[in-house]
């Protein structure tokens, strides 16, 4: 019934202005919710990975973290890359030739293979990276062959994210959710079996938590083929042909795709460098940090959702030429962010201390945590602010400027400005404080930008229909 009610919301955009507002935003809410729950379970695969391995050692524990750190910047980068599907398929929806969606898609699984590729190149070489970075041999000798288990299924995993971002732009968003629900039932299972040895298989360790990932990414992909092959996608023509390399096709998906990943990568990178500068605060710094980001991510994850349904409704939007239906979504999108951003800051703010007792008993951790939860609390209305103006943004397919507005908000502005006050270059020493100004800093210049911007190109007819020619 549910998926009843958004397919004929999506098709259905003409309503009276105040009906049109409330199904829009119902449409959103139901486009949104299975999104942030497939994005929250995912993280739980992380924590799962997380718990398992720390509880065999502390090598274990820090070799899993490693390997992560290593593979999460890259991956980001190539699947924001391959994230140029959703706005060419939903604009293609919205204008009724969703049949040139499966040409779209059988281009973008050529660029899959080649973002496995390069993935799988970057991550060959960490043990390099370790080496110059000085890292600890024992957690090296976890994080290698962890990263080498977890490569055999980066292919499966770049295939399966252009099936998904396929879904996603025909407005179908539970399939990835559904997906994501059995791979974690099959998570504990599987780990315990690599890392322990069980059924005539060799006792891995931490490395076991990569060969159970690789097995998963390899069903994930299997399943989603079941879906796209449903009677639903069909309308796309996937299977209907077999297509060549097209190079036009090829540029127009990486001129859209590439900034889509910049942007992402920047921001990932800015939190992993402002977490690395932090180790040379203490153990308990940095502890009392990760607390504050883990619980800032999960808020994080509503927001970005919401932004992820406002590229697929702007983009069918500006597809059936709504251009006013898409600057009402953008509206919408906006007072949405705020709205989530005070719920989410009043939560944290009144539940700060049980928040940050759920990850530690350490008095002198703790007590930095819940003073980090300011920060945090701020955070919700400048970040969402940022999911969901880039979101809409990419539905108008405008992804080159926010990356630069990215760029310069976090590495011109956010990371050198915590570093600068963190480390005291030029004044005394704020430590945690002063990155976390920066951090905030940051945000605030990135969600004023993009936010500028989505007002002047949802204004802007004439810019409006010269993305969607791109």
């Amino acid at each position: 019934m549910a998926r009843h009610c958004v397919s004929a919301a999506v098709a259905n955009p003409a309503m009276s202005s105040v009906t049109t507002t409330r199904a829009e935003f119902l449409t959103l809410t139901r486009l949104a919710a299975p999104l942030a729950a497939t994005q929250l379970l995912q993280m739980g695969m992380g924590i799962v990975d997380t718990v398992m391995a720390g509880r065999l050692s502390a090598s274990d524990l820090a070799g899993v973290a490693l390997g992560g750190s290593v593979m999460w910047p890259v991956m980001m980068l190539m699947m924001g890359t391959l994230q140029a599907v959703t706005p060419t398929v939903s604009q293609l929806h919205g204008a009724g030739r969703a049949g040139e969606a499966g040409e779209v898609v059988r281009q973008a699984l050529y660029l899959a293979l080649v973002a496995a590729a390069i993935i799988i190149l970057a991550v060959s070489n960490a043990e390099h990276w370790y080496a110059l970075a000085g890292t600890d041999p024992e957690a090296v000798a976890v994080s290698v062959p962890y990263l080498q288990a977890h490569a055999w299924g980066i292919p499966a995993g770049t295939l399966y994210f252009v099936l998904r971002y396929l879904a996603e732009g025909m407005g179908h968003t539970r399939p990835a959710l559904i997906i994501v629900i059995c791979a974690l039932i099959a998570k504990v299972p599987l780990n315990f079996i690599f890392m322990h040895g069980l059924f005539g298989m060799p006792a891995l360790g931490g490395v076991g938590c990569g060969v159970a990932t690789a097995i998963l990414l390899w069903l994930q992909l299997a399943l989603m083929v079941l879906i796209i092959t449903r009677r639903r996608f069909a309308v796309a023509g996937l299977l209907e042909r077999f297509s060549r390399p097209d190079p036009a096709m090829l540029m127009r998906l990486l001129r859209i795709g590439i900034p889509i990943g910049a942007t992402s990568f920047f921001e990932v990178t800015m939190f992993s460098i402002t977490t690395l500068f932090m180790g040379t605060l203490g153990a308990q710094t940095v502890a009392a940090h990760v607390i504050a980001m883990n619980l800032g991510g999960v808020a994080f994850m509503v927001p970005m959702a919401y932004g992820m349904a406002g590229t697929i409704r702007v983009g069918y939007n500006v597809g059936a030429r709504d251009l006013a239906g898409a600057r009402r979504t953008a509206m919408i999108e906006m007072v949405c962010a705020l709205a989530l951003a005070g719920t989410t800051a009043v939560l944290i703010m009144t539940f700060r201390e049980f928040f940050a007792s759920l990850y530690t008993n350490d008095p002198e951790v703790l007590g930095l945590a819940v003073s980090l939860m300011l920060f945090v609390a701020l955070f919700q209305f400048f970040d969402g602010m940022q999911a969901v103006t880039i979101g809409v943004l990419r539905g108008y397919k405008d992804t080159r400027m926010p990356m630069f507005m990215t760029f310069f908000g976090y590495w011109g502005v956010g990371l050198p400005l915590g570093a600068s006050l963190g480390f005291g270059w030029f004044a005394e020493p704020m430590g945690v404080y002063g990155f976390w100004i920066g951090l905030t800093t940051g945000l605030i210049v990135v969600a004023a930008m993009t936010t500028i911007r989505l007002l002047r190109v949802s204004r802007s007819e004439d810019t409006v229909l010269r993305f969607a020619s791109r």
